[in-house]
């Protein structure tokens, strides 16, 4: 057997005949040319005959390693002049536009990066991390169903930071679907518009429910003229636990700092390590934590009856109550919260007041956007590993891979006849 005919069969890519294999010191570069004699624009899959001229340098793409071995595809390629587009180079079947990689190496990177960090990937395929920011965004563009707005009835919008210093990326959520299905940069009122326009206003009129956090700026979108007025808005709970869990936290901050200015610094090491006793569910303590909980509890004081008022209000959530009984104790720990002379909670209890239809909606429709199992988990996992990324179009891209409704496969994993030479 030739070594051409062996690589033909090896690397099994789309379209192309292998006329020659050169061996380097550390990579192997296949020679390649396309069967096909009509040419087609990269953009926009305009198709002619007529050439506008060859490229006088070869086209260079990294595809898979062969064992230790680098493995370069190069081929000449012509240019074609397309009405839309001007003098363009011809596309090729074996890789998406203007990349540098084949759409094998391409979906390997992306299939890596949502299961991988950063360094891993990076030593295992040789590349660098912009590089696979750059192929999740290809695969992305590629690969991403434009239908996928389609059928939309119960949404979710929630933010979540995928860098420092306050760099967000808002993303709407199909609550049927259990996927991310839109995302962009920011987090603000015309950001969320960005979503709408894009949806159109037929399709934003079958919206039912809509889960939000508590800020004003999404709902603000959400029911204006042409988006979805006509939705169910809810409160995701998720926020609304935080925020009362928050309150906790910052009782327990301002007890620790007085503590601490004690002559006896005694009581501050016995309320040290404390945090986790308070914001855990009592299901879910450990042993020293359930005997730290039983000190404090022995103490009373303020931050007692900060404790008594989370688990009060997780009680909201936790059972399969109708909307007047939700809205009854609703009202009835607003009311113990703004008696309780703690500043925090009677702040929490002024912003459920605010949000309270949008409480009880979510109580009486079960609408939240962790109603899907693991999802927010998993997206704030990939966000993680997306840290790594210099832009914002890159941790999208990734979080679309992991969570979006994209089925990315190994190059193994396509069908034969795709793959067929």
């Amino acid at each position: 057997m030739r070594v051409t005919t062996a690589f033909n069969r090896l690397l099994c890519l789309d379209g192309v005949n292998v006329t020659d294999v050169v061996f380097g010191v550390s990579a192997i570069t296949v020679v390649v040319a396309l069967r096909r004699r009509r040419l087609h624009c990269p953009h926009c899959g305009h198709c002619t005959r007529f050439r506008y001229d060859t490229r006088s340098c070869p086209s260079t793409w990294r595809h898979l390693d062969l064992g230790v071995w680098r493995v370069q595809v190069k081929a000449s390629l012509r240019r074609l002049s397309c009405p839309t587009h001007g003098v363009v180079v011809e596309a090729v079947p074996f890789a998406r536009p203007g990349a540098h990689l084949t759409r094998d190496f391409d979906d390997l990177l992306a299939w890596l990066a949502t299961r991988m960090d950063k360094t891993s990937i990076a030593r295992l395929c040789r590349v660098s991390w912009r590089t696979v920011g750059r192929s999740c965004a290809r695969v992305v563009a590629t690969e991403l169903d434009p239908g996928r707005l389609d059928g939309l009835f119960r949404i979710g919008v929630d933010e979540i930071s995928w860098r420092k210093h306050h760099k967000y990326l808002t993303l709407v959520v199909d609550h049927d679907r259990g996927v991310v299905i839109w995302g962009a940069q920011g987090r603000d009122a015309k950001t969320l518009d960005e979503f709408f326009d894009e949806l159109g206003e037929a399709r934003s009129a079958q919206i039912q429910a809509v889960s939000l956090d508590l800020g004003p700026a999404y709902l603000k979108s959400v029911r204006a003229e042409g988006h979805a007025p006509q939705a169910i808005v809810c409160a995701d709970p998720f926020h609304v636990v935080k925020l009362v869990g928050d309150a906790l936290d910052e009782v327990r901050r301002d007890l620790w700092q007085q503590l601490r200015r004690l002559p006896d610094d005694r009581w501050a090491k016995d309320f040290k390590g404390s945090r986790w006793a308070l914001l855990k569910n009592p299901e879910d303590l450990t042993d020293t934590q359930t005997v730290q909980l039983a000190r404090i509890r022995a103490n009373r004081g303020g931050i007692w009856r900060a404790y008594e008022m989370k688990e009060q209000f997780r009680a909201i959530f936790a059972g399969d109550l109708t909307r007047d009984e939700a809205a009854a104790l609703l009202d009835r720990w607003c009311a113990r919260a703004q008696r309780s002379r703690l500043a925090p909670f009677v702040k929490a209890a002024k912003t459920m007041r605010q949000r309270r239809d949008l409480i009880l909606n979510a109580v009486e429709h079960g609408i939240s956007n962790g109603r899907v199992e693991g999802l927010n988990t998993k997206v704030r996992l990939i966000v993680r590993r997306a840290y790594g990324f210099h832009t914002a179009d890159a941790a999208l891209a990734l979080v679309m891979l992991g969570a979006g409704p994209i089925d990315l496969r190994l190059p193994h994993e396509h069908e034969p006849a795709t793959k067929a030479a």
